[in-house]
């Protein structure tokens, strides 16, 4: 029991380690070659970990193999598009024009009902909203509304925004960030002075903010 607990570790830590480094992709959003090979580092993993009596590297050196083979199929997507449409395939115009192309439709195997309940999945549910719906190569569905069912902007109106930046964390559950604090050029008695203004110590603090305005956010932790 022992060395089953031990080689689920080993293996676990390993398929984390090779999974970490093909990206940081959502499942949904796995190219058809990575979500082979996602499957397939899976079931490698699962035959030495149930079978005590293979030797763990049996499932250790194909899972690397399998690593390399997506750094290669990658590499050779990015130097080559016919490469890329083979491993990765084409985005799918489903909706052009406002007009339903039935013919891409078959060619999908997606049916109208199928195509009304991932346009609801995006608050869409007038399909005559619609003035293109692309199926795209990981499966996920992009919308573009007709022009006057999208939502106005600032520039629409006239409106200028003002700029925000990038917030920076500057304290999460208490723990002082001091690479955040180099980049907006600040140090740890600047932080105390400011925090303090709330009431409570950096180090009491569930989480503190700072965005390009200047604005802090603070929060101090209940517990």
């Amino acid at each position: 029991m022992l060395l089953s607990f031990v080689r689920a570790i080993i293996l676990y830590l390993i398929v984390l380690f090779v999974m970490r480094f093909m990206g940081k992709r959502e499942i949904g959003q796995l190219e058809p070659f990575e979500l082979t090979i996602s499957m397939m580092i899976a079931d490698l993993a699962c035959t030495p970990m149930a079978n005590t009596g293979l030797p763990i590297y049996l499932g250790i050196i194909p899972i690397f193999g399998l690593l390399v083979m997506h750094f290669i199929i990658s590499f050779a997507s990015i130097r080559s598009i016919k490469l890329r449409e083979f491993f990765s395939g084409k985005p799918s115009i489903l909706i052009k024009n406002g007009r339903i192309d039935e013919k891409i439709l078959v060619k999908e195997n997606f049916t109208v009902n199928e195509l009304q309940e991932r346009l609801r999945g995006q608050s869409i549910f007038d399909i005559g909203d619609v003035e293109y719906a692309i199926l795209e190569t990981s499966g996920e569905l992009t919308v573009i509304l007709k022009p006057e069912k999208r939502a106005p902007t600032l520039e629409d109106l006239g409106l200028k925004a003002e700029y925000t930046g990038l917030p920076y964390d500057l304290v999460i559950d208490g723990i002082i960030l001091k690479d955040n604090l180099e980049k907006i050029g600040k140090n740890i008695n600047w932080l105390e002075h400011e925090v303090r203004k709330f009431g409570f110590k950096p180090e009491e603090a569930l989480v503190v903010t700072l965005n390009g305005k200047g604005d802090m956010f603070c929060q101090k932790k209940e517990t």
